[in-house]
């Protein structure tokens, strides 16, 4: 018996989790085609993208408005495959303002729909758990706190454990990565992780980089790395605008495909707010955690969010476990002096990796994109029965 499946990931965060997802269920039922919105993971998982992901991920009211071109043509091309196709099952990631309208298109020609991944509506615009209850007909959650949230609002979830916990881990040493990529693994290093998406880049980049300059003012042997993410060049960073990277020997090391590797070998690194600090998590690194968006998404947010902390790594702990610096407060000498304190403060760095790891085995003891594929599969025998 066949299976189609449409998949939505919109960004690359879910476009890995897509990925191991499709793998599981090719696992149970290899005879299953899979359609949907994503990036090269899930294209090389055997996903047939309508659509890939690169101009979909955006952060902020603001944002969206000056990528709508590119989301709405996604959108309609998402809608008219379903009514066409009118797939076993519709995945959705993530990604909730348009994911959400999926679903609710899906629920009207009677397709069922399984959500991998909440939407963060525990944080902010928590009135969208309304359309989660009418539109979706299971959700497998992936943070400990989820499944009661979604439970107490009568949406059927189950937290299967997340899946970080299975994909990341570092292929090399940091000696070897420092190697690798010309650096001195006896001298400091910190890394540079500006996020996944176009905007963040545009904005978070200078002042990391600018912070690297009040860094390497203080301790001038300090070392950079930045890990790219699958979905922004490395044009986009234009490195030799920055004074402190303005000479060769200055330049910091720059690797794509590598970002467990890096994180890994960093002493500390600068962090995106984001799927990345849990990576880091996992991988035992001390981090400092920023972000931005534009000042009218920014004073928006102070009245939709919800919750008390911005990285998911202190909100898994429940408490601040890695400093924050948001919007205003995220400037290169801010972001310079938590950094520099968390060099020179050896015993600083291992009670964070301690915490760290008590983050770690909160989310599960490994397994989630196997145990969301056997939900997705109950979702679609169920169906057919009927």
């Amino acid at each position: 018996m066949s299976y189609k499946i449409f998949i939505v990931a919109g960004e690359a965060s879910g476009d890995l989790h897509g990925a191991g997802l499709v793998s599981a269920l090719k696992d149970r039922i290899p005879q299953a085609s899979f359609t949907g919105i994503g990036g090269e993971k899930m294209r090389n998982a055997g996903v047939d993208l309508l659509f890939t992901n690169t101009d979909l991920a955006v952060v902020g009211i603001t944002e969206v408005l000056a990528q709508i071109i590119p989301i709405v043509r996604a959108f309609s091309l998402t809608v008219s495959w379903i009514r066409r196709e009118r797939p076993d099952l519709v995945i959705l990631i993530d990604y909730p303002e348009f994911n959400l309208m999926v679903a609710g298109r899906a629920r009207k020609a009677g397709i069922p729909v399984f959500y991998y991944i909440s939407p963060q509506v525990w944080a902010w615009r928590r009135g969208r758990v309304k359309k989660i209850r009418r539109r979706v007909d299971r959700m497998a959650v992936i943070l400990p706190f989820e499944q009661e949230f979604f439970r107490s609002h009568h949406v059927k979830a189950d937290f299967v454990g997340h899946p970080l916990v299975d994909t990341v881990w570092s292929g090399m040493s940091r000696t070897e990565f420092c190697t690798e990529h010309g650096l001195d693994p006896s001298l400091p290093l910190v890394g540079l992780v500006p996020g996944s998406r176009h905007g963040e880049v545009t904005r978070l980049f200078p002042v990391m980089s600018g912070a690297a300059g009040v860094i390497r003012a203080e301790m001038p042997q300090t070392q950079f790395v930045i890990p790219l993410a699958p979905t922004i060049d490395e044009g986009l960073l234009r490195i030799d605008e920055y004074p402190v990277f303005r000479t060769r020997d200055d330049r910091p090391a720059v690797c794509a495909g590598e970002t467990y590797e890096a994180i890994s070998a960093s002493d500390v690194i600068l962090a995106t707010s984001g799927t990345v600090t849990l990576e880091a998590a996992v991988l035992g690194t001390p981090m400092v955690v920023t972000y931005r968006v534009s000042p009218v998404s920014g004073v928006l947010g102070r009245f939709l969010i919800h919750v008390q902390y911005a990285s998911l790594v202190n909100l898994v702990a429940g408490r601040e476990v890695v400093p924050e610096l948001l919007q205003d407060q995220a400037t290169p000498d801010a972001l310079a002096e938590e950094v520099l304190f968390m060099l020179r403060d050896k015993a600083r760095r291992m009670r964070m990796k301690e915490d760290l790891r008590d983050v770690t085995r909160r989310l599960g003891s490994g397994g989630a994109a196997g145990r969301a594929a056997d939900l997705a599969l109950e979702i679609i025998e169920r169906n057919r029965i009927r």
